[in-house]
């Protein structure tokens, strides 16, 4: 087999896998083909090549009294942060700047920092980041991204940083800004060959308003970062059009990689979503459709898909949301298709041909070049080239493939 062409950048392949050491504590077992095993060297296996950590500023008494809500705090994440890098994946570092979970919703100033003036918790923000991340480094789990954030459509520290509604005004917008400019120069203030690249990340992958009145507001602060972060559930932002909107314009508006930092998708306990069914193969037809919109859209902005909530399995006494239904383990702990499905991702993305039969060639391709369609001319010297598939190619729901009769094909074409 050769490969013949390279035809789309390869995308980083991600899981959200914050809560793993906390689901080991409780005797939750990962399993490959039924043998237990570390549930990082499970995904990677599968191409897994990307770990998103998030990070709380919790104290070890909070994180005593609530885990699930509160354990994200730099004593938890340091050793599985090492454990990330020492498989040899990629580390996103997402800060949330909060004691617990911050999102749309919810943006709690850290109890510690509540008696700060505004100056003074901008000076925090930034000693803190910092310090985390030089923490990190000396420990040899430097991260590769950090997003300076959480989900922060209506921002972060509230109530200095909050903005949309009454306080979409310039004095909430100056004060929020000033703020994420403290975390990024945290987040550069340490002296690295590779410093970590800027991820700024709202929820709006579904809406282009939306995420338009946001990073308008923050060019406006002229506030510096590297990628633009969306979150994309379906059940919550809308169908896969409102995806190709919202990244288009975000892509041709602001000249940004992007990346899709939180998506997931139910494997049962859920109703179809937009034609595709709760079930495992449903997983795996909602990456193949996701991997085809983000690679219709011109340029290619979308650099990386990060599935949120992968190391989730049911936990007696605990409320999940349902994200045990949406992760990467079966009920038995076994592994799901998925992983190996969004880790085909990160594949090179190439078309590789090989003899089929004594009339005919295969042509081969990976789910990181799903959409499309090989050309074929007849003349390297006078080029027309003209789309060589006339039916659909055959899949497997990972790779596709395509036979050609070997009598219209010359050996210029290759």
């Amino acid at each position: 087999m050769s490969s013949i062409a390279t035809l789309c950048q390869e995308l980083i392949a991600g899981a959200d896998m914050s809560l793993l050491a906390f689901f080991e504590s409780k005797r939750v077992v990962y399993k490959d083909n039924g043998q237990p095993d570390d549930a990082l060297l499970i995904i990677k296996r599968r191409g897994i090549n990307c770990v998103r950590l998030r990070i709380f500023t919790s104290s070890p008494e909070q994180a005593a009294a609530d885990p699930y809500n509160y354990i994200n705090n730099l004593d938890y994440t340091l050793p599985l942060a090492k454990r990330v890098k020492s498989a040899g994946l990629k580390l996103i570092l997402d800060f949330h700047y909060s004691d617990t979970w911050a999102d749309p919703q919810h943006q709690a100033i850290p109890t510690a920092w509540t008696n700060l003036s505004f100056q003074q918790l901008c000076q925090m923000v930034r000693s803190y980041t910092s310090n985390v991340i030089y923490t990190l480094h000396i420990a040899e789990a430097t991260p590769d991204y950090v997003q300076i954030g959480n989900e922060i459509t209506a921002g972060m520290l509230w109530p200095e940083g909050k903005v949309g509604g009454t306080n979409d005004t310039p004095l909430q917008w100056q004060k929020l800004t000033k703020l994420i400019i403290n975390g990024i120069q945290g987040a550069r203030d340490v002296p690295l060959a590779n410093p970590p690249k800027i991820i700024i990340h709202i929820d709006r992958g579904g809406d282009w308003l939306g995420a338009k009145w946001f990073f308008d507001n923050l060019t406006r602060y002229q506030v510096q970062f590297d990628i633009i972060g969306y979150s994309y559930y379906p059940w919550w932002h809308g169908p896969f059009s409102n995806l190709t909107v919202c990244i288009s314009n975000s892509a041709n508006a602001y000249k940004k990689p992007i990346m899709i930092v939180e998506t997931a998708f139910p494997w049962t306990h859920s109703t179809n979503i937009y034609g595709i069914p709760a079930t495992t193969n449903g997983q795996l037809e909602y990456v193949v459709k996701l991997a085809t919109t983000v690679h219709s859209i011109p340029r290619q902005p979308v650099i990386g898909i990060i599935w949120w909530g992968a190391e989730y399995q049911h936990l007696p006494g605990y409320a999940l949301a349902g994200f045990q239904y949406k992760s990467f383990w079966y009920t038995d702990g076994n592994v799901l298709p998925v992983v190996q499905a969004l880790g085909q991702l990160a594949k090179p993305a190439v078309i590789s041909v090989m003899k089929h039969t004594q009339n005919q060639i295969l042509l081969w391709w990976p789910l990181s070049s799903v959409g499309i369609i090989p050309p074929l001319t007849t003349s390297l010297v006078n080029c027309s080239w003209i789309p060589l598939i006339n039916n659909a190619p055959q899949t497997d729901g990972l790779t596709f493939s395509y036979a050609y009769p070997v009598e219209h094909i010359q050996p210029t074409n290759f």
